[in-house]
């Protein structure tokens, strides 16, 4: 039976995460994901598991490598310039088809910043994560109980497609507590076997290696291509959105994580107000959900992006549009937080542009 408890967000993605089977934890602390590596530093030894506080971020990601390659599920956590730090090793995972798991618990930027909520990683993690061709999946939680959902739900995929897996969150997830039904423990025995991993071969089959240099150019696009094929499998079944009152929505919302929460309480104003609006969340925000989206297109007249930074995901948004309709932003940076009634106001302005005054 699940067990209900309330949990502060990143204490429940570390519980959640030691529940589907992670018994090594790699960290650095910095705001606001701290209570994160803290909470794995008590319960990782109860459990059997490793915690092991890193002297620098790049030297936990690396030994998220060699746990991955030893077949373990193993994650690490940081804030924005901390996952920076860790990019290079990420590019080394991705190039050696290793598994694993990273937490970013974003805080405002560029450089150092500041430490409130902020959603500007976004082009980071689904663009630039690391050097060289790759992808990971990443994962958008918007409540304290997705938190808890999609970390499990990222060491599954990850193991399936050999790929790093991401949850990009924010401060304001990380540190609000809400009530949580945490899932049940997994047996180790139900893990996924990996007979790739580097765990001894007792003459029964070929060394594996864990290895991401290649000397010659043919074998290195070979991998190349062999995993772009399956990255597109990736964008093929593992899209995932939220849609909400989208069938006859005029303005169509677009927002994810801490923001959706706020799209969302704007959207029903709107709505109270006679506008018609609805709201698509990217609960993926690579692979992106282009085909929810899609299917908002006949019906709507005019897109609105809504993020906590200068303008990234409102991109993905317009890609998908193509010039069909109208795709405007509206978001705050820094660490300052959109709210309901600044959001309604922008929804009835583009009412008025494009659908016409008063709404239906």
């Amino acid at each position: 039976m699940a067990e209900k408890v309330l949990m502060k967000g990143n204490e429940a993605l570390a519980e959640s995460a030691i529940r589907a089977g992670c018994r090594f934890f790699f960290g650095y602390p910095i705001t606001p994901q701290t209570e994160l590596a803290a909470y794995m530093s008590k319960r990782m030894p109860k459990v059997g598991g490793t915690y092991l506080q890193a002297e620098s971020e790049i030297a936990a990601i690396n030994m998220v490598y060699g746990a991955a390659a030893a077949g373990a599920r193993a994650m690490t956590s940081s804030s924005s310039p901390g996952i920076s730090l860790k990019g290079e090793g990420i590019s080394y995972m991705a190039g050696a088809d290793l598994p694993g798991v990273i937490i970013n618990v974003q805080r405002g930027g560029p450089g150092l910043g500041g430490i409130q909520p902020s959603q500007s990683d976004y082009w980071q993690a689904t663009r630039a994560l690391g050097h060289g061709d790759f992808h990971v999946v990443v994962y958008a939680p918007s409540t304290v109980q997705e938190m808890a959902d999609f970390v499990r739900e990222a060491f599954e995929v990850a193991d399936r497609y050999r790929t790093p897996a991401m949850i990009l969150a924010d401060g304001m997830l990380g540190q609000m507590m809400e009530p949580v039904e945490l899932p049940e423990p997994l047996d180790p025995a139900d893990l996924p076997a990996k007979p790739w991993a580097t765990t001894g071969h007792a003459d029964a089959r070929p060394h594996n290696v864990a290895n991401s240099l290649y000397l010659t150019a043919e074998a290195l696009e070979r991998l190349n291509v062999e995993r772009f094929e399956r990255y597109a499998r990736i964008e093929r079944d593992e899209q995932r959105a939220e849609a909400f009152l989208v069938d006859d929505a005029d303005i169509v919302l677009v927002a994810f994580g801490a923001s959706a929460r706020i799209a969302r309480s704007a959207v029903v104003a709107a709505r109270d107000a006679g506008v018609l609006a609805g709201l698509v969340r990217p609960v993926t925000l690579w692979p992106f959900p282009k085909d929810v989206l899609e299917a908002t297109v006949p019906a709507s007249k005019a897109y609105l992006s809504v993020e906590m930074n200068m303008g990234q995901m409102v991109d993905d948004v317009r890609l998908v549009v193509n010039g069909r309709r109208p795709v405007e932003f509206f978001g705050h940076a820094g660490g300052v937080v959109p709210t309901p009634a600044e959001v309604l106001a922008k929804i009835v302005d583009m009412n008025g542009r494009f659908v016409g005054k008063g709404g239906e």
